[in-house]
């Protein structure tokens, strides 16, 4: 399940208030910005600083760091 379009245009990062980007497989929300990424799970972001994953650590979990 992905994350509804309209819910990520209204989306920000809570750390840095950029907009985010959905990452290929729909299950990520990511800022660049920040250089944190955020779960979607079962639609919903988990938009919680302390869940979130450091962007080069999950760049690197799927092969692209």
């Amino acid at each position: 399940m992905t994350i509804d379009k309209e819910l990520l245009e209204i989306l920000a990062c809570p750390v840095c208030k950029k907009p985010l980007e959905l990452s290929e497989d729909g299950n990520f929300l990511i800022s660049r910005e920040a250089k944190l990424v955020y779960k979607i799970q079962d639609g919903i972001p988990i938009m919680l600083v302390d869940e979130a994953i450091p962007l080069e650590e999950w760049e690197k979990s799927r092969g692209k760091g």
